[in-house]
């Protein structure tokens, strides 16, 4: 068995030796996502952005709420506003933080 599978090695120009000619691993995820996806400043920035154009025609950013109540707020007024579930998020994360 092993004959075979050097001598199929052989035939498609593979010697053994030398650089891997088969498919190469691709790189850590983390270090590819850190390049392309947004920073917290960056989400934040959008989050307020989106802020002023939905809430903003009725509201001023309230005073700092807990965290969890401001989730409960948001989602209340989502269904009231009909914003998108990603209008949604990036607004939580401006008001949390």
């Amino acid at each position: 068995m092993i004959a075979v599978l050097a001598t199929s090695g052989l035939a498609a120009g593979w010697a053994g030796t030398g650089p891997k000619q088969g498919p190469q691993p691709s790189p850590a995820p983390a270090a590819g996502a850190a390049q392309t996806s947004p920073s917290d400043e960056d989400l934040r920035l959008e989050g307020e952005k989106r802020f002023r154009t939905n809430c903003g025609r009725c509201h001023q950013p309230p005073h700092k709420f807990p965290p969890r109540m401001m989730a409960t707020i948001i989602r209340h007024m989502r269904v009231r506003s009909t914003i998108t579930e990603e209008d949604m998020k990036l607004i939580l994360r401006y008001m949390t933080q």
